[in-house]
């Protein structure tokens, strides 16, 4: 570009009018939201440079993320053609597509998790709870500690299925269990705001026997011997609770194994992985395969 009839390098123009940003591992762009200008109209004017500087580039996705105290600069972005890909609290993250060919840009996650907990103490009871909160057609109903794996775990880490549960059971009932298994697991579409669920059914071990209700959350607990649980006609009448319920009596009994947990570091990331699966061959396994 020229400033009075002289040509200058794009050295200045990338310090000074193009938004900061880094190279991603597939061709784009992640832009530091920490280093965005406060003011709409030089945000303008700054990723308009960028774009344009982005294209020549040979760029492909651009990822904005906008945090809450300067959500003034989300009109700007949705005006030069970004589009909403996900928020948080704190935060609502745009992409932009420079190629003019098919957006090959990732969706949002597109499921939650959620966690059940059969807690069997050694008088063959089970460990189950009365919600506050329930649809008018589980009226009644006792159930097996519920609830959703936390995004992030002790503000530090997101949280595990095996760590999940147990922290569900305790929170609800103040039952301490240790992690035995997942016997089962339930994927279903179109549950919240149009996103798909993943629902693990585990096998707990109590520590403790002393219940305290969560009063938040929970009308009442308690330990209901197993027959009697089965037994509830809300249980029997659904098709896929009978089915879970077979498969923990087969359990019980020997005759399942479900998987159990094992933490391995990936070469392709580095990263610590958990993995479920069935090890019938362990010796100090106390269940045989079906």
């Amino acid at each position: 570009y020229k400033i009075n009839g002289t040509n200058h390098t794009s050295l200045y123009f990338r310090d000074k009018w193009v938004l900061d940003a880094s190279d991603d591992e597939y061709g784009g762009v992640l832009v530091n939201a920490e280093r965005l200008p406060s003011d709409p109209d030089k945000f303008t004017f700054v990723l308009r440079a960028s774009l344009s500087h982005w294209k020549v580039k040979g760029k492909k996705g651009v990822w904005l993320k906008l945090p809450l105290e300067k959500c003034d600069l989300v009109p700007v972005a949705v005006k030069e053609g970004f589009q909403y890909h996900h928020a948080e609290r704190g935060y609502v993250m745009m992409t932009y597509w420079i190629p003019e060919e098919p957006c090959m840009l990732p969706s949002n996650a597109s499921h939650q998790v959620g966690v059940g907990g059969f807690v069997i103490n050694d008088k063959n009871e089970v460990l189950v709870v009365q919600e506050k909160h329930f649809t008018p057609s589980l009226s009644g109903l006792w159930k097996i500690p519920t609830g959703f794996i936390h995004e992030f775990f002790r503000q530090t880490q997101s949280e595990e299925i095996f760590t999940g549960i147990v922290r569900e059971v305790q929170e609800e009932t103040g039952i301490d269990t240790e992690f035995v298994e997942v016997m089962a697991f339930r994927h279903v579409h179109d549950v919240a705001f149009q996103k798909s669920d993943l629902f693990f059914v585990c096998l707990l071990r109590p520590l403790s026997k002393q219940i305290m209700v969560d009063d938040l959350e929970i009308q009442d607990a308690k330990w209901m011997p197993l027959v009697e649980f089965v037994e509830q006609p809300l249980i029997q009448e659904d098709d896929m609770f009978k089915k879970i319920i077979d498969i923990f009596i087969a359990r019980l009994g020997k005759r399942y194994c479900g998987l159990s947990v094992h933490q391995l570091v990936s070469k392709f990331d580095d990263k610590l992985s958990t993995l479920y699966f069935n090890t019938v061959d362990d010796p100090n396994l106390n269940c045989q395969a079906s």
